[in-house]
């Protein structure tokens, strides 16, 4: 694991209480293991990632994101969409087919729904023309494909509200 892997895996496990863990995943009902890190320690330990290791890039970013998503642990995944959220910038349309499977992969709304509305919206809006264009080929294979969470982006990235 990567030095921002490892801090981040920490951090979270530090603010972790079983009693939260325990409730969270009762609400969210899903086969995800639960630290029990709040929303709040997942924010501020993305943020303690950019004081402690500036000038991560696109590679960077987008590679830690994938490394905290690996593993089925709900705050590993929701710091996943935070970091890339709080980086939205740096994305581009090539970025998708790693998004795709993270939506593959959400396993519950409370994943998919801020993955769509704080990365992949965003991406997609701030494209230029040409990104734009090959995004929207993406989203149209999404709007037909079998997974529920693939076509959910579709509709909500191509029809925002």
């Amino acid at each position: 694991m990567s030095d921002p892997g490892e801090f981040v895996d920490a951090a979270l496990q530090l603010e972790a209480t079983w009693q939260r863990a325990i409730d969270e995943e009762a609400r969210i009902g899903t086969d995800l293991q639960f630290y029990g890190a709040s929303v709040g320690a997942v924010r501020g330990t993305i943020r303690d990632v950019a004081q402690r290791y500036p000038g991560l890039g696109h590679d960077e970013i987008t590679a830690l994101s994938s490394e905290l998503w690996n593993p089925p642990v709900f705050e590993r995944r929701l710091a996943a969409i935070v970091l890339l959220q709080t980086h939205v910038r740096l994305l581009d349309n090539s970025d998708l087919t790693r998004l795709e499977g993270f939506l593959r992969d959400a396993r519950t709304p409370a994943l998919a729904d801020p993955l769509i509305r704080e990365v992949i919206s965003p991406l997609v809006e701030a494209l230029d023309a040409a990104g734009r264009a090959r995004a929207n080929m993406a989203l149209a294979r999404w709007s037909t494909d079998s997974n529920p969470w693939l076509r959910h982006a579709a509709l909500q990235v191509s029809q925002p509200e």
